[in-house]
């Protein structure tokens, strides 16, 4: 297992677990400030995933497995980092797999690779050719949007502070997923023959929902008269430029633009599925799972009952 130590990958975890797997996580040697580098249920391998002696010193260790399991993704998205993580330590894992007896690989992709216009989007698409290549069994599940992506404006509202639109609140809609839905699904693709050699769209129980709604759920939760602040896309396209052009010649500057992309993507671009001879985002079409919904999860945070893990999901 792969990735073991995010919200996601111990979702995961804790399903393979409920489901008699016997699970070795290989996780980041040092660990990191936000993350536990223990895992329940599961024995815990620690070295560096982008390091192929690594790999097969600290993680197979000379042993057979049967599948691997990876919700690894990179952390900041950055061009960099996406092809180290995204594609390149992968490929490193899936190479070292094959030589240990592993027959079965399930993937954590992303739906929004289906119109790849950023670096970490090129960087899991190459890696998935390669998985689709190797001959072995594959499920390449290509999950929407989170509940701690959408979760970053709670406090805002909370604080009174106004919620935060690009454009009018409508550009965009997504089926978001809980942690606990998704990794159930990600374990089950191991056994469930219908999943296996398919790239799997995934989204949890619809309608699809705009940022417009779910900032009216939010006022509505905390009880915070309606107040929003309207972004202009425009106005991100204008950053985009001025930080792309100074990268040139500022290396850090070139990163905070590939950032900036990112969140002009995800201002944009709907996270579901595409229709490409439709030209358009197809709800319909996007496949729900499971029973948990982001407005639920929305009223235990405005409780106070838990709050947001988001770690690099933190926009706002």
């Amino acid at each position: 297992m792969l990735g073991a130590t995010g919200t996601i990958g111990r979702a995961t975890v804790r399903a393979l677990v409920a489901r008699g797997h016997e699970v070795v996580c290989f996780v980041r040697a040092s660990g990191h400030a936000d993350r536990p580098t223990t895992v329940p249920g599961a024995t815990v391998r620690h070295g560096d995933v982008s390091d192929p002696a690594s790999l097969e010193r600290d993680g197979f260790r000379g042993e057979r497995f049967d599948a691997l399991v990876s919700c690894m993704a990179s952390r900041t998205g950055t061009k960099q980092d996406a092809w180290a993580i995204d594609h390149q330590a992968h490929a490193h894992a899936l190479h070292a797999a094959k030589a240990h007896g592993v027959s079965q690989v399930v993937l954590l992709s992303a739906i929004c690779v289906q119109k790849p216009l950023l670096a970490f989007q090129h960087a899991k698409l190459a890696f998935e050719r390669e998985l689709i290549a190797s001959g072995l069994t594959y499920s390449i599940v290509r999950a929407t949007a989170f509940f701690k992506s959408l979760s970053g404006q709670v406090e805002r509202v909370r604080s009174g502070k106004p919620f935060l639109l690009f454009g009018d609140g409508t550009l965009t809609a997504c089926k978001p997923v809980s942690d606990d839905d998704l990794g159930a699904y990600l374990a089950d693709c191991l056994d469930d023959v219908t999943r296996h050699d398919r790239i799997l769209p995934i989204g949890g129980p619809g309608p699809a929902i705009t940022p417009r709604e779910q900032g009216e759920r939010l006022f509505a939760l905390t009880g915070r008269p309606p107040k929003y602040t309207r972004v202009p896309v425009a106005m991100m396209d204008v950053i985009i430029g001025i930080l792309a052009t100074l990268g040139r010649v500022i290396p850090p500057l070139a990163d905070k633009a590939e950032f900036a992309r990112i969140g002009r993507y995800y201002a944009t671009e709907s996270m579901l599925v595409w229709d490409p001879q439709r030209g358009r985002y197809d709800a319909d079409a996007t496949p729900e799972h499971g029973r948990d919904t982001l407005f639920a999860y929305y009223e235990t945070l405005a409780r106070g009952v838990t709050g947001p893990e988001r770690g690099d999901h933190a926009v706002f």
